[in-house]
């Protein structure tokens, strides 16, 4: 065997001759179509990513494969080497190709410092091997002596040992652990239902009239496919090659493998260390249990029971190996769980809600849930002994267990999407990695439990979905009401390089960080409800719904076709062809003046002529508009009523922005501020030459960009300069240059009482050089002036001409967690209560983060919505500039002094900022807010802002049933 020390050495030596060689290459990232050639290439090649093969002896010698290490050096291990560039590719790129454990470090393939990204490339490597036939191993796998099975799982066996014997490691990375042990040889065992799995892929995509069974076997296996790959077999014989025909018999062979019944009394019998322990105990008792009872449901209950209590109870055994041991056995019960989950078939409300239960205690000991969140939402689920609920309550019953599914779907993405994403640059196949583990988990029953449920509600509630002809239509939720009519545009993969329309409907796996205007849209990662993006489309009246990953992949058939999109105000969804729309349905249509339902932003009080740098203490919510934007105001008028929770602030006010603007524009006949406004002009008389809107909009767009060029080069006047230096020092109590700060474009024509405009112009985190802040400076005043901002803006706004930046620079709070707070029920419908989302890390919720989110109820308590499943969050480092952390998912984010702090702040707010602002404002509020230490920091203020068409839009109103959710339903109804 090995020792670590010794492949320490020998990859380091390695590595340094090769770094010589090739030092240009290491340092420098590869690029992607250069990855993709050594992909292909090594397909092809007899020796696949590697070199030779050595043996490599207990005292750091390497030896020629006929030359063993003799006995006094041994034994050793013999196995391959990795071509040079496979080894500069994981320097360059960090990508590791056909990784040998026993050539590996413990800690190297653990990789903490990378999010484990090595253990991943593992596992993705083994999936990849099995969808397309040794993948790079194609001509490799049969490299003999590359790699020995037998030190493989040795060297998994060491790994276990050291990692398992860590509570914190096996706290902080449960799911990411058990999954491991489906990947990395340890015991013998494979990873039976991902081959069954892989093999259906690949022969539907030799045969595609194997496409039904396919999906069949990915979706709902049950034993008796075994005989309709049978049939599909005979049935196809004579379009059969003898390739495919050998493919369907192992097919075949692997599925009557996988419905064997799983013998865990004979796991239990290997699993020697647990005998006589109380996890051991309990394991043979539900051995004994299930002979007394074999009927499906007892089988789906005590599975799922002793699965959680194997979590729960784990790190009660101290050693590792034991833990090793119980973990198998979990693998195996959830393989129990997978093969009779099917066979249960509740014929009562009653009965499928049991189901939905147990099913969902099983996710939480697989891990696909944490342990906390189990504790948030079991009491929702465990309702099902009681006689009747009513509609009400069953609804809230749906929206938990549909979570829990989604909550599950995301675990998996949140460890495996950065990984996958990388992968799929270089090698397609990967993408559909993330799917293969969500099919292979119980969250593919619980999925399709929840949907019969939601199928029964919708028929009781008459709160249907009408989704072209697709199935499982109860997964679709509305979130922001209103209606569209467009090009589908289905995108199955990365969002972030889509060039949007803003005639067009867009599905999207998750909506990018920048979305410019768009007709609808609809996710299957919503982010949460109060992010910028979310708030916009509210705030526009845009629809706006989640899906699930399903839903998406059967509307795919459906891009590029013209539809109708509408989503009412109670959540219920339409999505149509163009040939089945109403009249009163196109009339919502009808071309309309450019100017209607569009707001004029007021410029009468503006105070351009204030060119000083302002000491936030010295403005408040009366100088929006006047002197600097809402950010600044508002933030000037909280540091007034919560002095310790608002830190100290400048304000670059609307003045030196405009008399900046007054400078010579170079390569101008003009100054800047003319060339702006030249622009506007010949828009309008291109408008009135009937030149068509989308050149019209190419031609503003064009010379924008020309003026942001201009706006980032211009010189600094040195007045503003010295004021910056002096108010530096004596309002923020350092040197110019010494403490980072935020840089927070604030202009007047955001946070408005009819427009939010949130996230559309520029914030600069953690800017700590004092040459980059005044870059920074001219980059927050040209921000205004992007496409995404002013196509924004051009929606909603009659005088978009007239905007003016100010900046709030304040210094950074390097925050534990941050969020946003919203005065009223988005979920519950209740102004009374609150909607507050938080991250990890600084910048949280608002950028469309999985952040954990709450309702708060007046009354009392609160509801867990959706939990955070960022995989990374921000750090603001006193040197500057954004760290990245990864976050582990076992601990909540938000903590119950938290909440009750935050109650305490909204009614605060509520009671006192219209009265300290002599406002007549009645709506809710939009804060932005975070912790440090449990410390409450405020950030921002602003409305909350909905589209009143929307809310009263006689259409939606139409098709917004009305439910009586007093209605009782008994639990003993038939399905």
């Amino acid at each position: 065997m090995k020792k670590s020390n010794l492949n320490t050495l020998f990859i380091a030596l390695i590595c340094g001759l090769f770094t010589l060689g090739h030092s240009a290459q290491a340092q420098s990232t590869l690029a992607v179509e250069n990855v993709q050639t050594l992909v292909e290439k090594y397909k092809s090649d007899i020796r696949g990513p590697y070199k030779d093969i050595r043996w490599f002896c207990t005292d750091g010698s390497v030896r020629q494969p006929k030359d063993p290490c003799p006995d006094n050096i041994g034994p050793g291990v013999q196995h391959a080497r990795y071509k040079d560039e496979v080894i500069a590719l994981g320097k360059s790129n960090h990508v590791y190709l056909g990784q040998i454990l026993a050539y590996t470090t413990i800690d190297e393939l653990w990789d903490n410092n990378h999010n484990h990204s090595r253990l991943k490339q593992y596992q993705l490597d083994k999936y990849l091997r099995l969808v397309d036939n040794g993948w790079i191993n194609q001509k490799g796998q049969f490299y003999r002596g590359s790699v020995q099975v037998e030190d493989e799982e040795a060297w998994g066996i060491d790994f276990y040992k050291t990692i398992l014997s860590k509570d914190a490691v096996v706290t902080d990375n449960f799911y990411l652990i058990r999954q491991s042990l489906k990947d990395i040889p340890h015991n013998g065992d494979d990873n039976v239902a991902q081959l069954m799995r892989s093999e259906s892929k690949v022969i539907s995509d030799l045969y595609v009239p194997f496409m039904d069974l396919r999906t069949k076997i990915h979706s709902q296996p049950e034993k008796a496919d075994i005989q309709k790959v049978i049939d599909f077999k005979a049935k196809n014989q004579k379009s059969l090659t003898a390739d495919l025909n050998k493919k369907l018999d192992g097919l075949v062979a692997t599925m009557n493998t996988f419905f064997k019944p799983v013998d865990v009394q004979a796991l239990l019998n290997k699993s020697k260390l647990i005998k006589g322990t109380t996890l051991g105990d309990k394991v043979q008792s539900f051995v004994n249990g299930r002979s007394n009872d074999e009927t499906a449901s007892y089988s789906v209950n005590e599975t799922a029971q002793l699965l959680l209590e194997i979590r729960e109870e784990l790190l009660t055994e101290r050693r590792s190996l034991a833990r090793l041991q119980l973990l198998d056995i979990s693998l195996k019960l959830e393989e129990l769980l997978f093969q009779n989950a099917p066979n249960w078939q509740p014929t009562t409300v009653s009965g499928q809600l049991e189901k939905i239960c147990a099913l969902t205690t099983a996710s939480v000991g697989a891990g696909y849930l944490e342990l906390w969140e189990w504790e948030q939402i079991s009491g929702a689920l465990s309702k099902f002994n009681q006689d009747q609920l009513s509609l009400a309550e069953l609804t809230q019953v749906l929206e938990t267990a549909r979570a829990a599914v989604e909550w599950s779907a995301a675990m998996v993405k949140a460890n495996y999407q950065e990984v996958v994403n990388t992968y799929t640059t270089f090698e397609p196949k990967a993408y559909a990695f993330i799917d293969d583990r969500i099919r292979g988990s119980v969250a593919l029953h619980l999925g399709q439990s929840v949907g019969e449920l939601g199928d029964f509600i919708s028929q009781e509630s008459a709160l249907t979905n009408k989704v072209m002809d697709i199935a499982n239509q109860s997964t679709f939720r509305g979130l922001n009401p209103g209606y569209a009519f467009g090009e589908l545009v289905v995108v199955d993969g990365s969002s972030e390089d889509i060039e949007v329309s803003a005639d067009k409907i867009y599905i999207f796996q998750r909506s990018p960080s920048d979305l410019k205007p768009v007709a609808g849209i609809a996710t299957v990662a919503e982010g949460n409800m109060v992010s910028h993006v979310q708030l916009l489309a509210r705030n526009l009246g845009i629809p706006n719904a989640a899906l699930s990953d399903q839903n998406l992949q059967s509307l795919k058939k459906y891009d590029g076709d013209r539809v109708f999109y509408a989503v009412s105000n109670k959540g219920n969804v339409i999505l149509k062809p163009e040939s089945q729309m109403s009249d009163q349905e196109r009339g919502l249509f009808v071309k309309k003046e450019r100017n209607t339902d569009k707001i004029e932003v007021p410029v009468e009080k503006i105070q351009l002529g204030n060119t000083d740098v302002l000491n936030m203490r010295d403005v408040d919510a009366s100088d929006s508009g006047a002197l600097c934007g809402p950010k600044a105001a508002n933030l000037g008028q909280l540091k007034k009523m919560f002095p310790e929770q608002v830190v100290e602030g400048l304000v670059i006010p609307f003045g030196i922005f405009r008399d900046h603007m007054d400078q010579q524009m170079p390569g101008e006949n003009s100054s800047y501020w003319e060339y702006l406004n030249v622009m506007f002009v010949e828009a309008e008389r291109m408008r009135s030459a009937n030149v068509s809107e989308p050149e019209v909009e190419n031609y503003q767009l064009r010379q924008l960009e020309t003026l942001r060029g201009a706006i980032k080069k211009m010189p600094l006047k040195e007045d503003f300069m010295n004021q910056l230096e002096a108010k530096f020092k004596s309002v923020l109590g350092s040197d110019f240059g010494k403490i980072p700060v935020f840089l927070r474009s604030d202009t007047n024509m955001e946070d408005l009482k009819e427009f939010t405009g949130a996230g559309l112009n520029l914030t600069l985190f953690n800017v700590l050089d004092k040459e980059k802040v005044l870059e920074g400076i001219k980059d927050v005043w040209a921000s205004p002036y992007t496409e995404r901002s002013f196509k924004w803006r051009q929606v909603y706004l009659l005088n978009p001409e007239n905007v003016f930046p100010s900046i709030l620079v304040i210094p950074s709070v390097d925050v534990d967690y941050s969020g946003v707070l919203i005065t009223k029920g988005i979920n519950s419908g209740n102004d009374k209560d609150l909607t507050v989302a938080f991250s990890r890390g600084a910048g949280g919720a608002v950028d469309g983060q999985s952040a954990e989110t709450y309702t708060i109820y007046d009354s009392n308590g609160y509801r867990l919505l959706a939990p955070a499943r960022e995989p990374m969050y921000n750090t603001l480092p006193a040197t500057g500039g954004t760290g990245k952390k990864a976050a582990t998912f076992q601990n909540r984010v938000v903590n119950e002094k938290n909440m009750a702090e935050i109650k305490t702040l909204a009614k605060t707010i509520r009671e006192t900022l219209p009265k300290e602002t002599n406002s007549d404002y009645e709506g809710a509020y939009d804060v932005e807010l975070g912790f440090k230490e449990d410390k409450l920091w405020l950030f921002q203020i602003r409305p909350f802002v909905e589209n009143k068409k929307a809310l009263s839009s006689g259409y939606l109103e139409s098709i917004t049933p009305k439910i009586n959710t007093e209605k009782e339903i008994s639990l003993s109804t038939k399905l």
